[in-house]
């Protein structure tokens, strides 16, 4: 499967007609890593999600561009969809999709990021 199929337009989200119920999780996933992996595993579980839609946050000074990190996510096996967007984007698809839960990983992405600079200097300072 080509995982990229995965990747909507706001357009294409805000035509959706997902199975219910709908969980969005926004994020910015710029260092992807296997906490990302269980964490949307265990929100699909908590909310039992038949749909889960994962939105890709801009992120200035990010590693990879915003195409790249929506890839990503695109291909983890627990994301339905992925919506490259913004704040906007999210608030127009919040309101027409109406999901069940919305959720936030944007704290948790930023500790996750500053957690792997820190081990890489620790490392390098050895």
């Amino acid at each position: 499967m080509d995982t990229r199929s995965k990747i909507l337009t706001p357009a294409a989200a805000l035509a959706l007609a997902p199975p219910r119920p709908l969980v969005i999780v926004k994020g910015y996933f710029d260092l992807l890593r296997a906490e990302h992996a269980r964490s949307l595993d265990e929100i699909r579980r908590r909310t039992n999600a038949a749909t889960l839609l994962a939105v890709v946050l801009p992120l200035d000074h990010g590693l990879l561009p915003l195409a790249g990190r929506a890839e990503l996510v695109a291909a983890l096996r627990m994301v339905d969809y992925v919506l490259p967007g913004d704040c906007e984007d999210l608030n127009r698809l919040v309101s027409s999709l109406r999901p069940a839960e919305t959720v936030s990983l944007e704290d948790a992405d930023m500790r996750r990021a500053r957690q792997l600079i820190d081990h890489v200097h620790r490392r390098q300072n050895c």
